[in-house]
C-alpha cells in the first residue's frame, strides 16, 4: 500500500461535506461539524483555459460526495484533485494533541540543523535564516528561484544530508516515499507545511518530525484563502495552531 493508502485506511469514521474551496494558495476542506482540513494547491504548470480534460471533472458537484469519497482524490494524478483529497484527509484526520507541542518547522529546523548539513525540499519564508544557521543549505524546488536547486537533484543531495525537510506537498504530486527513500537513515527527517498529515503514519515512512496545522476556526481560514492569503497572512489571522509531532523518543 502506499502512503495515501495508509493514510486514508487509518481515517475514522465518515463525514458529510459543508464546503470545498480551491483558492489561489490554498485548498481546504469543511465538513458538517466544523473541522476542516487544508492543502497547498497544486496545478499543472502548462495553461487549462479551456481543453478536453478538465482537472476537477466533478467541479461544482464535491458536495455530493462524502469526505471519504473525497479523501480517494489524493490518488489522482489531476494536481488540482490530489489538492482536494489531502485537504480532505486533514480534514477527517483524528490529531493526538497529547503528542504534539505547539512549535512551528522553522523553530524546528533551525534547532536541529544549526551548524549540520540541511536539504529541504520546498522553499519556505524561513530560508534566508536557516542559510545563516546550517553549515551547508540546499534547497530543492520544482519551480527554482535564485539560490535554489531543481528538484531533480534530490537523488545528488538528499543523500548529504544531516537534516532533511521535506514539504507536505510531495504528498500530493506522488513524490514523498522516493524522496523519503533518499534520505540517509541516520539523517534527521522533518514533514512539514499545512498540507502534512499530524498522522504517526508518516514515521512509518522514515518521518521523524511532523510540522504541521490544526484548524480551529474555519470561517476565518476560508474568509482569508478566498481572498489569496498566503500562509503567513493565515497564520496572523488566528484560524490555525501550529504542531509539531515527533517519534517518541526523539525530543523536541
Amino acid at each position: 500500500m502506499s502512503i495515501i493508502d495508509d493514510l486514508i485506511a487509518s481515517l475514522g469514521s465518515d463525514a458529510p461535506l459543508r464546503e470545498v474551496r480551491v483558492c489561489a494558495f490554498w485548498t481546504a476542506v469543511v465538513l458538517d461539524d466544523g473541522r476542516c482540513g487544508l492543502a497547498s494547491t497544486l496545478r499543472p504548470e502548462e495553461p487549462q483555459c479551456a481543453g478536453p480534460a478538465p482537472l476537477v471533472p466533478r467541479a461544482g458537484h464535491l458536495l455530493e460526495c462524502s469526505a471519504l469519497e473525497l479523501a480517494e482524490y489524493a490518488k489522482s494524478e489531476s494536481l488540482l484533485e490530489a489538492s482536494i483529497g489531502l485537504a480532505a484527509i486533514n480534514s477527517l484526520m483524528e490529531i493526538d494533541e497529547s503528542r504534539c507541542v505547539e512549535l512551528n518547522a522553522e523553530q524546528v529546523i533551525l534547532k536541529e540543523g544549526a551548524g549540520r548539513k540541511v536539504a529541504i525540499v520546498g522553499h519556505f519564508p524561513f530560508i534566508p535564516r536557516v542559510r545563516e544557521a546550517a553549515e551547508k543549505l540546499w534547497v530543492l524546488e520544482k519551480r527554482p528561484v535564485k539560490g535554489d536547486l531543481p528538484a531533480e537533484m534530490a537523488a545528488e543531495v538528499l543523500p548529504q544530508a544531516d537534516v532533511a525537510a521535506i514539504t507536505g506537498t510531495s504528498l500530493i504530486n506522488h513524490t514523498f516515499e522516493g524522496l523519503m527513500k533518499l534520505c540517509r537513515p541516520d539523517a534527521l527527517v522533518i514533514v512539514l507545511g499545512p498540507t502534512a498529515p499530524l498522522s504517526p503514519l508518516l514515521f512509518d515512512y522514515g518521518a521523524d518530525i511532523i510540522c504541521g496545522t490544526l484548524v480551529t476556526d474555519a470561517e476565518s481560514v476560508l474568509r482569508l484563502i478566498g481572498q489569496g492569503a498566503n500562509f503567513g497572512q493565515v497564520k496572523r489571522g488566528r484560524g490555525v495552531r501550529l504542531l509539531t509531532m515527533a517519534r517518541t523518543q526523539h525530543s523536541i
